[in-house]
C-alpha cells in the first residue's frame, strides 16, 4: 500500500495549475447517460474516483474514450441499468446515475452507496423525490431498485440540503413531462456547472445557485462539449499549504469566486491575497493568526476545507474554535494531528485548537480524502520526517498531488 513520505520545514514557492472539479465531473458524467449522442467533457481531472465512474458507465454500455483530461462518453447503446456494490461500495457519487436512468430508461438498480466513513449522509431524498415524480422505488438486499414509465414533474422540497439529491433529481427532471421544481435545493458551484452543462445539452434549467431550480422537461438530450469548473477545493488546500509554510504561490486556472469564505479567513489569518480572473495569489506571513469558523452549505464555509484549516489552525498563534454541522464524524484526523503534537480538544462537534509553535513530523494514517490533505498540509511544516499512510484516500480527490507540492518547492515521496 503507497504511503506518502514528507520532509518538512521547506517553504512553498512558485505556480501550480489547478485540475477540474472531482464534485463537478462526477455528475456531469453521469449526465452523459440521459443522451443517445456523445458527450465531450474537457479538463477532467485524472483520479480514482473519476476512474471508478468511467468504469461503471462502461459496464452500463457506455463507449468510454479518455486522452488525458478529455473525456468522449457515448451512451446510445445504454443496456444495462446496474450499478453493482463492487463499483459503488468505494464511492459514494455512484448513486448519481439514478436519476438519470430511471428517467432515460424507466429502471434503474444501483447498490447504497459507499465513500470517506465521515457519518451518515443517507439518500432518502432521491427516493422521495423520484417516488413524487412518479416512480416505483423499493431498497431490498442493499440496493435501490426504481421503476417507472415516464417521470412526471412536480414540486419537490428536499427536508435537508443535499447536494447529491438537488443533482440527481435534477437530471432525473430533464426528461419528465412537465415542470419540477425543487425547493431547498442546494447552491453549490457544482451544482450550477452541472445544470450549466445540461443546458448545453437540450435542457431547460432555470434558479441553478438558488435555492428554486426550476426544471421544464423535454423530449431528450442532445450531445455538447462542456469544460469541467476548477477544484476549489484542490485550490484552497493549496493555499492553505503555502500558508502553514509561509510560503509565496500564484494558482492557476482557478478561481476565487467560488471560495470567497475561504479566501476571507486565510486573510483574518494574515495572509495577503490577490486575485485575477483565473489565477489566486497567496503570500503569508510570519506567523499565521488562528481563525474560528463554523461549517455550513454554501456559500458559508464548506466542511471539506475543515480539516486544512485545522491543520493551519495548529501552528497559528492563538486559539481558534472550529464547529462542524455537516457531518458527525469527521474529526477523524484530530486524534492523527495530535499525534504531530497538536493541541486539539474534541467536545461534540466542536474542536478548539490551540497554535503551536511548531509540529513534530510522526507516523499518521489517513481516515478520508480531506483528513489526508489535512495531515500533508501539518507535515509540510512538521519538524523531521512525517509517513502517512492510507493515502488511497488522497487519490481519490487530488490529481499528482506529490507532483504538484513538489513544483512548490515541497520534498513530498510516495513510498511502498
Amino acid at each position: 500500500m503507497d504511503k506518502l513520505l514528507i520532509a518538512g520545514g521547506r517553504r512553498l514557492e512558485g505556480e501550480i495549475a489547478i485540475s477540474g472539479a472531482k464534485n463537478a465531473a462526477l455528475p456531469i458524467l453521469c449526465a452523459a447517460l440521459l443522451a443517445a449522442e456523445p458527450l465531450v467533457l474537457l479538463n477532467v481531472p485524472q483520479l480514482n474516483d473519476i476512474g471508478t465512474m468511467l468504469k461503471l458507465l462502461a459496464q452500463m454500455g457506455v463507449k468510454v474514450k479518455r486522452e488525458g483530461a478529455t473525456v468522449i462518453l457515448d451512451a446510445r447503446e445504454l443496456d444495462n441499468p446496474l450499478a453493482p456494490y463492487e463499483l459503488v461500495k468505494t464511492m459514494r457519487a455512484a448513486v448519481l446515475v439514478l436519476g438519470p436512468l430511471v428517467a432515460r430508461m424507466g429502471h434503474a438498480k444501483v447498490s447504497l452507496p459507499g465513500g470517506c466513513a465521515i457519518g451518515a449522509r443517507p439518500v432518502d431524498q432521491h427516493i422521495k423525490g423520484l417516488q413524487a415524480m412518479g416512480a416505483e422505488v423499493h431498497v431490498e438486499h442493499g440496493y435501490i431498485d426504481a421503476k417507472c414509465v415516464k417521470l412526471k414533474g412536480a414540486r419537490l422540497f428536499t427536508d435537508m440540503v443535499t447536494v447529491t439529491g438537488t443533482e440527481n433529481l435534477m437530471m432525473a427532471a430533464c426528461l419528465a413531462t412537465g415542470e419540477t421544481v425543487i425547493e431547498n435545493a442546494a447552491r453549490e458551484p457544482e451544482v450550477v456547472d452541472l445544470a450549466n452543462c445540461l443546458n448545453a445539452m437540450g435542457a431547460q434549467i432555470s434558479g441553478a445557485g438558488t435555492d428554486v431550480i426550476r426544471i421544464r422537461g423535454v423530449d431528450k438530450l442532445h450531445g455538447a462539449t462542456y469544460r469541467i469548473m476548477p477544484d476549489r477545493i484542490e485550490t484552497g488546500t493549496y493555499l492553505c499549504a503555502a500558508a502553514v509554510t509561509g510560503g509565496s504561490v500564484r494558482l492557476t486556472g482557478t478561481s476565487a469566486s467560488y471560495l470567497d469564505i475561504v479566501v476571507d479567513k486565510l486573510m483574518d489569518a494574515g495572509c495577503e491575497i490577490t486575485t485575477e480572473r483565473d489565477a489566486i495569489a497567496l503570500t503569508a506571513p510570519a506567523r499565521l493568526k488562528a481563525v474560528s469558523l463554523r461549517t455550513a452549505p454554501y456559500p458559508a464555509f464548506p466542511t471539506d476545507m475543515q480539516a486544512q484549516f485545522m491543520a493551519l489552525n495548529c501552528v497559528a498563534d492563538g486559539t481558534a474554535m472550529i464547529r462542524e454541522t455537516i457531518f458527525e464524524n469527521r474529526y477523524m484526523h484530530a486524534v492523527e494531528l495530535i499525534r504531530l503534537g497538536a493541541d486539539i480538544k474534541i467536545d461534540g462537534n466542536t474542536a478548539v485548537v490551540t497554535g503551536m509553535p511548531k509540529l513534530q513530523g510522526a507516523s499518521v494514517m489517513a481516515t478520508d480524502l480531506r483528513a489526508s490533505a489535512s495531515l500533508v498540509i501539518a507535515g509540510l511544516v512538521a519538524e523531521g520526517e512525517t509517513l502517512v499512510d492510507r493515502i488511497y484516500h488522497l487519490d481519490r480527490g487530488y490529481e499528482r498531488l506529490e507532483e504538484k507540492l513538489g513544483a512548490l518547492g515541497a520534498s513530498v515521496k510516495r513510498v511502498n
